[in-house]
């Protein structure tokens, strides 16, 4: 890291994870015997290891107000940054009441290009959040990789656990018959999205057929 700048508070030092995160995406330096809890493991790097990073933080927990980002965009291309990559979404709206699209654009001017994230939505029709043409967008991507181990529950039954989906869904076989083991949260319960659901809200016709795992907060 070779610089940073904060619009919010007095310090530009990551307080959730998720600037740290999003960076050592861009340019985390490889990481010999990483792995998923000792399964598939393995190198893990970012994009490009040898890039050097400026932070600008316009973001807090209550949300990140738009004149900051607008700030933000303007002293990145000030500083003569080669690129610009930026982690905010939302809904799409029309370009000129666009505040990453402005920034974006005023960047694609100098000759600088905008890497921002397609959004947290989907997967489904119209659920990307960044549509500027001048904009570089990348989506969430997934595997087909499988990782395969075995949970013991309280009574002491073994189960075979192959896990299809790092975020949510993890298919148990068992004999022959298919189960689900579903990390979930308080929300909407609907059989499309029953990933989401909580005990309380599922009815007896959905619980039979899950095993349910009740995460305790968040997961982004």
């Amino acid at each position: 890291m070779i610089g940073a700048r904060t619009y919010i508070g007095t310090s530009a030092r990551d307080r959730s994870g998720h600037g740290s995160h999003t960076s050592s995406t861009a340019a985390g330096l490889n990481v010999a015997n990483a792995s998923f809890f000792g399964l598939a493991g393995g190198v893990a790097r970012g994009g490009v290891p040898s890039a050097r990073i400026a932070v600008y933080k316009v973001c807090d927990p209550t949300g990140c107000d738009d004149s900051n980002i607008l700030a933000a965009f303007d002293d990145a291309i000030a500083d003569g940054v080669d690129l610009i990559t930026i982690s905010i979404g939302g809904s799409v709206t029309t370009f000129k009441s666009d505040t990453l699209a402005i920034g974006a654009f005023h960047a694609m001017l100098k000759g600088i290009l905008t890497v921002q994230s397609a959004g947290n939505s989907g997967n489904s029709s119209y659920s990307v959040g960044s549509v500027a043409p001048w904009i570089f967008t990348v989506a969430a991507s997934s595997t087909d990789r499988k990782i395969v181990d075995k949970v013991e529950l309280g009574n002491g039954k073994t189960f075979t656990v192959c896990i299809t989906s790092f975020i949510r869904v993890v298919s148990l076989l068992v004999s022959h018959n298919k189960f689900l083991l579903i990390l979930t949260r308080q929300s909407h319960c609907q059989n499309e999205t029953i990933f989401l659901c909580s005990v309380s809200y599922m009815g007896q016709s959905l619980i039979h057929q899950f095993l349910i795992f009740l995460e305790t907060g968040y997961v982004g």
